[in-house]
């Protein structure tokens, strides 16, 4: 079963929307996607920021103690609460962009963690595409989305988690987070994992827990997540995964034929 005639897929594999647990195969169309208001679109970032200052001890003569006269270091912010714009970071298309901007080839993968096909092409892709970026073949960015909102509160947070460790720690964490969020993706069905099992694997990832905890418990990126997902909608993705190569959408019919596109391999 397809999407509805009067919308398209972006790719056919993506996964229905009136029936999600149907056989692979069939996407999550968004069709008639409600995307729930999201408090807080007029957001307040809250920087504490830690200076770490080298102090003298005793009656030691500062002028003469590199420490002292060297410049403070700067700690970047932590995000509590309502972030007032995007992470840092992330692209202007809502994305985790890796690898060298000038690479031959580009692939942007529109997804959500809680998507079963998109996990399913992170692994059949993942490592692949991976030794890509470090080999300088290809730049990828990667753009997390809460489709799936309407099935469990999970999409849109761990989209969020994605958006809190790349602004605290930066891509190469943020990527490692993804990579985790995949591995341990839940079912359709649930149990779903909550705040804690979130900051876990986001200190698995390398994270440090007092910068990421308080966005992650505060859905600090909540509007950026659901900007993104508005947007995707009106670029006219209507089912995930959606991947674009060079900037062209993937019309493959199989997994398998998106694969071959996403590592540039089909005939």
């Amino acid at each position: 079963m397809t999407p509805p005639d009067d919308i398209p897929p972006a790719v056919p594999h993506g996964h229905p929307e009136l029936d999600h647990r149907a056989a692979p195969g069939r996407g999550i169309s968004v069709r008639g996607l409600v995307i729930g208001a999201v408090v807080g679109l007029v957001l307040l970032i809250v920087l504490p920021i830690g200076v770490y200052a080298a102090l003298t001890a005793g009656n030691e003569d500062t002028a003469t103690d590199p420490a002292a006269s060297a410049s403070p270091t700067v700690e970047p912010p932590v995000v509590e609460g309502p972030a007032d714009g995007p992470p840092a970071g992330a692209s202007a298309d809502f994305g985790l962009v890796l690898g060298d901007p000038s690479a031959p080839r580009t692939v942007v993968i529109y997804e959500d963690f809680l998507c079963p096909f998109c996990g399913q092409l992170q692994q059949e892709v993942g490592d692949r595409l991976d030794a890509a970026i470090d080999a300088g073949d290809v730049t990828v960015e990667y753009r997390p989305l809460g489709f799936l909102e309407r099935i469990s509160d999970y999409s849109p947070e761990s989209a969020n988690a994605l958006a809190v460790v790349l602004d605290a720690e930066g891509p190469e964490v943020a990527a490692e987070l993804r990579a985790l969020l995949f591995e341990d993706q839940p079912s359709e069905t649930g149990p779903f994992p909550d705040s804690d099992d979130l900051v876990a694997l986001a200190v698995e990832a390398g994270a440090d827990e007092a910068r990421v905890r308080p966005g992650i418990e505060s859905m600090a990126f909540e509007a950026w997540v659901s900007e993104a997902t508005e947007t995707a909608l009106q670029d006219g993705i209507t089912s995930i995964p959606a991947v674009l190569v060079d900037g062209e959408t993937v019309e493959g019919q199989t997994l398998d034929d998106i694969v071959a596109a996403v590592l540039g391999t089909s005939g």
